[in-house]
């Protein structure tokens, strides 16, 4: 029933698409059908990611170019965005105009008809230049209806003072990280501390293992989609994840990702994986660990083979809204945050840049090369046009604790399995 109802709530986003919007007043209507000159803009922006100095940019640079207009940056959580992206994105009143979504995310959209087509506009928006597998997963039938945002592939934090103390060096294997983890929380016995800070929901990082072992969520079946978590090379990697839960995490089973900054300043987590925009956070004077900055080193998680492992390329998109009436003021809000400027801002704080040029712009220190290096191996969750209903209906995050509360790996794998293919089908 939760998953019919799902289902049907986004078909009713491609239903509604046909609505004529209508707004503003005549005077102010442009030429074009590309709506009115003059409108309150509304963008959605999910977590913390964008830095305040970056929102701050967009508004003032578009109601210095758009006289009349106003920007007004709403920021959602990430978790439910799913649910209310689906009521939003389907009602003209509702729907904000300019949308960040996550990039494993976008296909559901995008399928559904929420999003503008931006085909025409990709050559002026960056081209070839912007992040190949983003504007792929974006794209159907030869349309493309959203662009890339930015990457934020993870790599590892590591307090260099709690290495020292234990005796421990960067490891380069995967084995050696396992191991680098437990003897960190073998030093710092403490039920709290974590050698890996490792929450048990944490599936974006648990994909790190899996991916590593050869295993998959999930892979193309005829016409379909089939769950894969319970192949011989999944379950080798959902069992890294419990050894290491088990082992060297002091993180809650059930818990999820979120912000470890505290915890890692007061000491009580020796590594974590994070996105590189984390070190903005424990260099801020006011909530960070700016006293430890010297103290923190970073490094890509090192896989089976000695290269970078696979982790999850996190990162978004951005789209406009199909039921916005201010569809040229909206591209136009999306032009300015692929700009060389906005890009900039993003990426001094961590992020991979949404255009593939731009990447100098993160620096040539260890956080900018750990950032490449972690780039260098990523990958995307399934291509599925339903993933996100995956991710909305909290499938992995209920294996993941699952497995970390000491369940049977195989048998949670296995039920997974059957509740992932009938997602996707």
């Amino acid at each position: 029933m939760v998953r019919n109802k799902r289902l049907l709530a986004i078909a009713a986003i491609a239903a509604l698409l046909s609505v004529t919007s209508a707004c503003g007043s005549d005077d102010k209507e442009s030429a074009t059908s590309g709506g009115p000159e003059e409108a309150d803009m509304v963008v959605w922006l999910n977590g913390a990611d964008t830095p305040q100095a970056a929102r701050d940019w967009l508004k003032e640079t578009f109601e210095k170019e758009h006289p009349g207009s106003t920007l007004t940056i709403e920021e959602q959580e990430w978790d439910g965005l799913v649910e209310r992206l689906t009521t939003a994105l389907s009602s003209e009143d509702q729907t904000p105009d300019v949308v960040e979504v996550g990039n494993t995310q976008a296909p559901t959209f995008t399928t559904a008809g929420a999003f503008s087509d931006l085909t025409d506009d990709l050559e002026e928006l960056g081209g070839d230049d912007l992040l190949p597998g983003f504007v792929e997963g974006a794209t159907v039938d030869g349309r493309t209806y959203a662009v890339p945002y930015y990457a934020g592939s993870t790599y590892v934090f590591y307090r260099k003072d709690l290495f020292d103390k234990a005796g421990l060096e960067v490891p380069r294997t995967m084995d050696e990280f396992v191991a680098t983890a437990t003897a960190l929380k073998a030093a710092n016995p403490q039920d709290d501390f974590s050698g890996y800070w490792l929450p048990g929901q944490d599936w974006r990082d648990g994909a790190a293992f899996l991916w590593d072992a050869g295993g998959d969520f999930a892979a193309p079946d005829g016409d379909g989609w089939k769950g894969t978590l319970s192949t011989p090379e999944s379950i080798e990697g959902l069992t890294t994840f419990q050894t290491l839960f088990e082992d060297a995490s002091g993180a809650p089973a059930d818990a999820n990702e979120a912000d470890p900054v505290t915890p890692f300043c007061a000491g009580k987590i020796g590594m974590m994986s994070r996105p590189g925009w984390v070190m903005g956070l424990l260099t801020d004077p006011e909530a960070g660990c700016p006293d430890l900055a010297e103290k923190v080193g970073v490094f890509a998680l090192p896989g089976s083979d000695g290269e970078p492992a696979p982790v999850l390329l996190g990162g978004s998109d951005i789209a406009v809204a199909a039921q916005t009436p201010n569809q040229d003021l909206a591209r136009d809000i999306v032009a300015l945050m692929l700009s060389d400027e906005y890009q900039g801002i993003l990426a001094e704080n961590g992020l991979t840049p949404a255009r593939q040029s731009l990447t100098s712009l993160l620096g040539d220190d260890e956080f900018a090369q750990a950032t490449i290096e972690a780039a260098s191996n990523a990958k995307l969750t399934p291509a599925a046009a339903n993933w996100a209903t995956v991710e909305g209906t909290r499938i992995l995050e209920d294996l993941f604790s699952q497995i970390a509360q000491g369940g049977d790996v195989e048998e949670l794998a296995a039920e997974a399995d059957e509740r992932i293919t009938a997602e996707l089908n």
